[in-house]
């Protein structure tokens, strides 16, 4: 169990209901805080997909579960200066380029016969660096940012994080080969966000002190990424939380779009908090 003093939070993004895997993560990190400080923190970066109405669900469900979190609460698409004085920062450093390739660009790539098996990790299918000759100069309004994978590693040394969870505990310390292959050049900022997942997690954890980050193990191979910008950007380190995920009855992870699973749901068929802590082994 975490020391006394920990900050911890839970970080949904409103772009549907909560459900029992959500349920599990901020029970387990409000328990985490002790006497120290459980945070709710909206990542709503994806303009097109997040809806108030899911948002004003995300509060409701919370509290009904017992949780508390001190006001007002961070939402990441009030913090678009922060995200542009962290790129800017990177650019500095020369650790990031523009990419005009799309998806299908990256998949027609990867599906050439020379290319091999293609690689698929924490951000989607390994990036062949089509673009990475390009300067920051070059730079369009409908590029992307990428990271520089091998120079951003030749600057920052040794990347480790600390795993305090049960699934693989203790110090990780990450090989720049294995890093290069199977995490590649990710995405810093998208063209229709002006910032990504791995970006402003990482600037809002630093922002809002939190010592601990509890999260899914889905986002375990993630974490080298968010260890190696943490040194880049010279921000403190965190430790990391990752708990098993909760599944459905045929193995499968639970996702939004399962409603069956939703909170909500639950409430609605007359099921208490302590029925809901019960159904994830709480």
């Amino acid at each position: 169990m975490p020391p006394e003093g920990h900050i911890t939070r839970f970080a949904p993004s409103p772009t549907g209901p909560l459900h029992l895997g959500h349920a599990y993560s901020a029970l387990i990190a409000a328990s985490h805080s002790r006497q120290g400080q459980f945070l709710l923190r909206i990542e709503d970066i994806d303009r097109s997909r997040c809806k108030p109405a899911f948002e004003a669900q995300i509060y409701d469900d919370l509290r009904w579960l017992g949780l508390d979190w001190p006001a007002p609460v961070m939402r990441q698409s009030d913090r678009m200066p922060a995200y542009r004085a962290a790129l800017q920062k990177l650019a500095g450093l020369g650790v990031l380029y523009p990419c005009s390739c799309t998806r299908g660009d990256v998949r027609a790539a990867m599906s050439a016969p020379q290319e091999g098996a293609p690689v698929i990790g924490p951000d989607g299918l390994v990036y062949p660096g089509t673009c990475r000759g390009r300067g920051m100069a070059q730079a369009g309004a409908k590029d992307a940012l990428r990271l520089d994978m091998r120079r951003a590693l030749s600057l920052a040394g040794p990347v480790a994080f600390v795993e305090s969870g049960p699934l693989r505990g203790g110090t990780q310390r990450l090989d720049p080969d294995q890093m290069i292959a199977n995490i590649g050049d990710v995405v810093l900022a998208r063209r229709d966000m002006g910032t990504s997942y791995h970006l402003s997690v990482v600037v809002d954890d630093a922002a809002q002190n939190i010592t601990e980050v509890t999260r899914g193990a889905d986002l375990f191979d993630a974490t080298a990424i968010h260890a190696l910008l943490q040194i880049l950007l010279e921000l403190p380190r965190p430790t990391y939380w990752h708990h098993d995920l909760i599944r459905d009855e045929h193995g499968k992870r639970l996702a939004k779009r399962d409603d069956a699973r939703a909170i909500a749901t639950y409430r609605a068929a007359g099921a208490s908090p302590a029925d809901i802590r019960a159904m994830v082994n709480l």
